[in-house]
């Protein structure tokens, strides 16, 4: 069930969001390191004035009443922010909800509690040392994805209809390709991120994971305060501008089961009436290039904000593979760093031009999701690890909002994702776009 059918089962009186609370903290304790900390008291007290509301048909949004589990970077009132880290154990316990906790529940959300994430969010596989690595809602043998692991799998499972989480380079998109939900990248500074743990401030954003675009496109309108008309029905399929960059794809490496469920998506559009234009987005494969030679721009800021930690006796209390990946860091230079930022401002102005306001379509991850067992290998673990962020890293470079819907045409096989991108600012199109690609696979999957 989906935020939206849940709310109108409000409307309708069969269902009530205080009646929802129980089995939500049986399925919590039921799949275990999916929440880091639960908020079961402010939840109750939410869930019962809710309840009220829509006993008087008074409720705040479509929302009023509909739980939500936010990744532990938020700031909750009362609760510590973890980071996923146990140095941050000891850290004052936050006063004030992080801004978007905070407009949420203005609009009657029920706080459920916050989900678990790598270390610092610092890596798209999900594995967690403390605080344990929550199972693939597919298949338990597998990786949930990362960083936002436990926001992912909340989802997946139908514990919560939506969650919150931070993207720096694919930790929204990745975990929610990897358990078969929708993930929404947005563009850096749409939403309010005051008491939000950083990770770095030059691509860092926030987004939800969700069940249906639909339920994406309602969340985006609470948090904007937008009274645009929803115009999602009215598009027509021949409008829709998609590109696909085969020239890029084909660099990529692309596991064979991943390309044949793209090629499928592809050509079912194309059959549903789509216009899908072949076209090199030359901007895009530069970012990658650049990412290639130069290194990975949010590397040394992660670096600067953790140096104080990695120069204490906590340290000692890290993941020894993030604290590696944090360390080598510090060898990058200023010079290179200076170089990374003003080819990021040049490729994304380039990108504006290319793209001219058409979306590019690729594939979300170039992998299945790999088996846990295995990684338990250092070398194969950083050699996954980068292979997993590699194709959402030129988007969050550009600064591209983008979407990633459930891509599974053949039901025995863990699900890929089909990545929706569109230049920074233009996120509204782009969730109107992927809201009409949604009900076409529907009709297929």
């Amino acid at each position: 069930m989906n935020a939206l059918e849940m709310s109108k089962k409000y409307e309708e009186g069969s269902l009530t969001p205080i009646a929802l609370l129980e089995p939500i903290a049986e399925m919590i304790k039921a799949n275990p390191y999916v929440f880091i900390s639960t908020t079961y008291e402010r939840a109750y007290r939410e869930a019962e004035a809710s309840t009220k509301r829509w006993q008087t048909m008074t409720p705040l949004s479509p929302f009023d009443g509909v739980p939500i589990a936010y990744k532990d970077l938020f700031d909750v009132a009362g609760t510590l922010t973890t980071a996923g880290a146990a140095t941050c154990l000891k850290a004052p316990k936050a006063q004030n909800d992080a801004s978007v906790v905070a407009k949420l529940a203005q609009f009657g959300m029920v706080c459920i509690g916050k989900t678990n994430l790598t270390e610092f969010a610092y890596s798209g596989l999900g594995l967690n040392k403390y605080f344990g690595t929550p199972s693939n809602a597919c298949d338990e043998d597998y990786i949930p994805g990362g960083s936002l692991s436990g926001a992912a799998v909340c989802v997946a499972k139908n514990i919560v209809p939506l969650s919150f989480g931070t993207d720096t380079a694919g930790s929204i998109c990745i975990p929610a390709c990897f358990n078969g939900v929708i993930g929404y990248r947005s563009s850096m500074k749409r939403y309010a991120q005051q008491g939000v743990y950083p990770l770095a401030s030059s691509l860092d954003t926030i987004g939800p994971l969700a069940k249906s675009v639909k339920d994406c496109i309602i969340l985006d309108q609470l948090l904007r305060s937008s009274n645009e008309e929803d115009t999602c029905l009215m598009h027509d399929v021949e409008d829709m501008k998609l590109i696909v960059d085969w020239d890029f794809i084909t660099a990529q490496n692309i596991q064979a089961e991943v390309m044949t469920q793209f090629n499928q998506c592809i050509d079912h559009l194309k059959e549903c009436g789509v216009n899908i234009v072949e076209k090199t987005i030359f901007a895009f494969s530069d970012a990658l290039d650049v990412i290639d030679y130069f290194g990975w721009p949010a590397l040394a800021e992660a670096y600067t904000l953790h140096k104080p930690l990695l120069e204490s006796d906590q340290s000692a209390f890290l993941d020894p593979r993030v604290r590696k990946r944090l360390d080598d860091a510090q060898t990058i230079l200023a010079s290179t760093q200076i170089t990374l930022y003003q080819k990021m401002t040049k490729l994304r102005s380039q990108l504006r031009n290319q793209l001219r306001g058409y979306f590019l379509l690729t594939p979300t991850v170039a992998h299945m999701a790999p088996l846990i067992k295995p990684l338990e290998n250092e070398a194969l673990y950083y050699e996954t690890n980068l292979k997993t962020l590699r194709l959402a890293m030129p988007g969050s470079f550009l600064d591209m909002p983008s979407v990633t819907l459930p891509n599974r045409f053949r039901k025995k096989t863990l699900p890929s994702g089909l990545l929706v991108s569109g230049v920074s600012g233009n996120d509204r199109n782009l969730l109107q776009a992927c809201y009409e690609i949604e009900c076409l696979l529907k009709n297929k999957m």
